[in-house]
């Protein structure tokens, strides 16, 4: 598997879960990864076990200054930038009762403002053949209980890859989304429930829950050109939960 080699890609959220699942697919199939999250153990333990081709940087995509330095860094070391996985995100269950004001802002700024300004710093240093890929979720898609803002802020990063597609015409940039449905993540675990993943998994046609392996293996079909055809376009790896 070499679709990606000599690719340079920035993993937001890459320290665990669908982000780390997804910067050892990248790396085996040729691509240099930078590791991009707030919790440096995390990124240190990840390079540790990827090994080569890989470069942590600490930082949050809520501050400006931290992304600036992550895009500044990929400047100095690499000139340029093939894959953009925005892939950063957080969630609570909180019921509609019970929200609060830091609620959403907390989710918010790091699942959509987090999000457009990764992608509009990351784009200066992109070119035609670029891929960018925004992680969203079947919970966009479905009303789910106590979930609403979380799925609010899905949604919405449904629609910045169907407006970006648009303001990317003519760059030869692509924009898509990819939704996991229940995948065992530690995030996944610790909101919902380590029992409560595995029973939603088993509600799915497919029958059981994702594994982080399984979304970076569509990850890694839209950062190649396997899927240049696509744009604004998103892409389910969810067992079929929310195609029924």
């Amino acid at each position: 598997m070499t679709r990606l080699e000599g690719r340079t890609a920035i993993i937001t959220g890459g320290g665990t879960g669908i982000g780390l699942a997804t910067a050892r697919r990248f790396v085996a199939e040729g691509a240099f990864v930078y590791l991009f999250g707030r919790r440096a153990d995390k990124l240190e333990a990840a390079v540790a076990m990827l090994g080569g081709n890989v470069r942590a940087v600490a930082g949050s995509v809520t501050e400006a200054a931290d992304l600036d330095r992550l895009f500044d860094t990929v400047r100095q070391e690499r000139g340029s930038l093939d894959i953009l996985f925005a892939n950063a995100g957080t969630g609570a269950l909180m019921p509609l009762a019970e929200i609060t004001p830091e609620h959403v802002d907390d989710t918010f700024d790091v699942n959509v403002k987090g999000t457009i300004f990764t992608v509009q710093k990351g784009l200066k240093l992109m070119a035609a053949g670029g891929s960018i890929i925004l992680t969203g979720s079947t919970t966009g898609v479905m009303g789910t209980p106590a979930f609403s803002v979380y799925s609010a802020s899905k949604a919405a990063v449904r629609n910045l890859a169907r407006s970006w597609a648009q303001d990317l015409r003519g760059t030869g940039i692509r924009v898509n989304v990819l939704s996991p449905g229940p995948t065992l993540t530690e995030l996944a675990a610790e909101v919902v429930g380590h029992d409560a993943m595995i029973a939603m998994g088993a509600t799915t046609p497919i029958g059981h829950i994702g594994d982080p392996s399984e979304v970076a293996a569509a990850a890694a079909f839209l950062a190649s050109s396997d899927s240049s055809f696509m744009t604004g376009s998103e892409l389910f790896t969810d067992g079929g939960l929310a195609q029924i």
